[in-house]
C-alpha cells in the first residue's frame, strides 16, 4: 500500500513539476510580444519622426511685455532701491472656436501599421478690450509693439502651409518660435496690432494645415470654448479632460462636439509669467487601430497555466481510469504543442486579423495533438474526448477575449464550472486503491 502511495505522489509530483518547468518557456513567449511591442513601438516613432508626432493645439494666447519697480536690498550697502522688472501678461481669448477636418491615413513599416492624417484645423474668436483698472498695470507700462499672439504646436513639422494670421481684419504672418516659454515652448507667433487707446474687441482667425500621428489635442483657453472635428475614421477614441458633449460614429467616420467654459477648468484668463499650467485641460481624439493582436496575445497567454494544468489533469484521470501508462516525456510533448499555440498565433496575427489567426492556431495545435494522443492511447473516443476538451477550452479562452469588459467575470464563472466538473467526476476515486490488482479505482 505504501508502494502504491508512493507511486501515486511521485506521479502527481511529476506532472505538477512538469507544468511548471512549462511556464518557463510561456514566460519567454510572454517577453517576445513585449519585445513586438517594443519594435511596433519604435516603428510607429520611426514614422511619426519623418510625418509629424501626435499634436496639441494649445492657445491662441496673448503675450504683452511690460515694465513694474519693485524693491531689492542692495548686498554691498544694505539699503533698498527700485529695479525695473520686465515681464510678460498672458490673455486669453473671451471666445475661441476651432473647425478641423482630420483625413487618416494608413502607413506601414514591415509588418507594422500606423496611423498618420492631415489636417485643416480652423481658428477664429476674439479678445475683449483690455480693462487697465482690472489687470491693475497702468497703460504706460506696457510695449505695445511688442504684443504677440502665441500658438502652441508640439511638431512644427507637421505644418504644410505658411500661415497668415487674420487680425481685425489687418494680415500678420506668422513665425516659427513663440516669444515666450512662460505657457509652451513650441510653437509659432505673430505681431498683433494693439493700442491703449483701442476701444473694441479683437478678431482673429486662421488656417493651421498640420500632419500628425494617431493623435490630435487641445485647449480650452478661450472663456467658452467650440470644437468640432470630423474625419472618416471609424475607430475614434475621444481622451483628455473633456469627453465631447456630442459625438456620432458612422461606417462613414465620426463628428465629435465640445462646448468648454472658463468654469471648467483651473486658471484664469489672465496671468502674468508662468503662474499656470494649461496642459492638463488638453483633450481631443485618438485614431485607434480597431485591432490590436499584441494586447490580445497578452490576454490570452495569461490562461496557458489553465490550458496546461487541465490537459495534464485529463491525461492523469485518464491513466486512473483506464489503466493506461503515459510517460512523462509524453506529457511533455503534448505540454510544448500547447505552448507552441501561442508562438503560432503571435506570429501569425502579424499578418492575419486576430481572431483568424487564433482559429488557425488554435486548429494546427488541435489537429497535431489529437494525431499524437491516438497514437500513443490507440483509442479513438479518447482522443476525440480529448479533442473536444480541448476545443471547448480555446472557445473559452476566445469567448473572453472578445468580451472584454465581463473578462474577469466571466472567467471567475469559467474556471469555477471546471473546478466543480473535476470535483464531481473524481468524487468517487478511491485514491488509496489506485492500481491494486488492476481493480477500477472508483468505489
Amino acid at each position: 500500500m505504501n508502494k502504491l502511495k508512493s507511486n501515486l505522489y511521485f506521479k502527481i509530483g511529476t506532472i505538477v513539476i512538469i507544468a511548471l518547468l512549462l511556464l518557463i518557456p510561456t514566460s519567454m513567449i510572454r517577453g517576445i510580444i513585449y519585445e513586438r511591442e517594443s519594435t511596433q513601438e519604435q516603428a510607429i516613432q520611426e514614422v511619426s519622426s519623418k510625418w509629424g508626432e501626435a499634436q496639441t493645439i494649445k492657445g491662441p494666447i496673448m503675450s504683452l511685455p511690460f515694465m513694474r519697480y519693485a524693491k531689492e536690498t542692495d548686498e554691498e550697502t544694505g539699503k533698498e532701491k527700485l529695479v525695473t522688472v520686465h515681464e510678460k501678461l498672458h490673455i486669453l481669448p473671451s471666445k475661441l472656436k476651432i473647425v478641423t477636418e482630420m483625413k487618416p491615413e494608413r502607413r506601414y513599416r514591415g509588418v507594422y501599421e500606423i496611423v498618420v492624417y492631415n489636417s485643416i484645423i480652423k481658428v477664429s474668436g476674439e479678445f475683449n478690450k483690455l480693462n487697465f483698472e482690472e489687470l491693475d498695470i497702468p497703460a504706460s507700462n506696457f510695449d505695445f509693439t511688442k504684443a504677440r499672439l502665441n500658438v502652441g504646436i508640439d511638431d512644427l513639422r507637421g505644418i504644410e502651409k505658411q500661415i497668415e494670421l487674420s487680425w481685425n481684419n489687418l494680415s500678420f504672418p506668422f513665425s516659427p518660435g513663440v516669444s515666450t516659454s512662460d505657457n509652451f515652448t513650441s510653437g509659432i507667433n505673430a505681431q498683433i496690432a494693439l493700442s491703449p487707446t483701442d476701444n473694441h474687441i479683437y478678431t482673429f482667425s486662421f488656417e493651421l494645415k498640420l500632419k500628425g500621428s494617431q493623435q490630435l489635442y487641445f485647449t480650452p483657453v478661450g472663456k467658452e470654448t467650440d470644437i468640432n472635428v470630423s474625419s472618416t475614421w471609424t475607430t475614434p477614441s475621444f481622451n483628455g479632460s473633456f469627453l465631447p458633449d456630442e459625438n456620432k460614429v458612422t461606417k462613414d467616420g465620426f463628428t465629435a462636439h465640445w462646448n468648454v467654459l472658463n468654469l471648467n477648468r483651473n486658471y484664469p484668463q489672465s496671468w502674468v509669467g508662468s503662474r499656470y499650467n494649461i496642459n492638463y485641460s488638453a483633450f481631443g481624439v485618438d485614431l485607434i487601430l480597431p485591432v490590436d493582436n499584441y494586447q490580445k496575445s497578452h490576454r490570452s497567454i495569461k490562461y496557458a497555466i489553465l490550458f496546461i494544468g487541465l490537459t495534464f489533469l485529463v491525461f492523469f484521470f485518464i491513466e486512473v481510469f483506464q489503466s493506461a501508462f503515459i510517460h512523462p516525456i509524453q506529457y511533455i510533448l503534448v505540454g510544448i504543442a500547447l505552448v507552441i499555440f501561442y508562438t503560432l498565433l503571435l506570429s501569425i496575427s502579424e499578418y492575419l486579423k486576430f481572431n483568424m489567426s487564433f482559429f488557425i492556431s488554435a486548429l494546427a495545435t488541435l489537429i497535431l495533438i489529437s494525431g499524437y494522443v491516438k497514437a500513443i492511447l490507440k483509442s479513438t473516443k479518447l482522443t476525440a474526448f480529448i479533442s473536444g476538451l480541448l476545443s471547448i477550452l480555446y472557445i473559452f479562452i476566445f469567448v473572453i477575449i472578445q468580451l472584454e469588459d465581463f473578462a474577469l467575470l466571466i472567467g471567475s464563472i469559467g474556471v469555477f464550472i471546471i473546478l466543480a466538473l473535476i470535483m464531481y467526476f473524481s468524487r468517487k476515486i478511491d485514491w488509496y486503491s489506485i492500481g491494486n490488482n488492476g481493480n477500477n479505482p472508483a468505489a
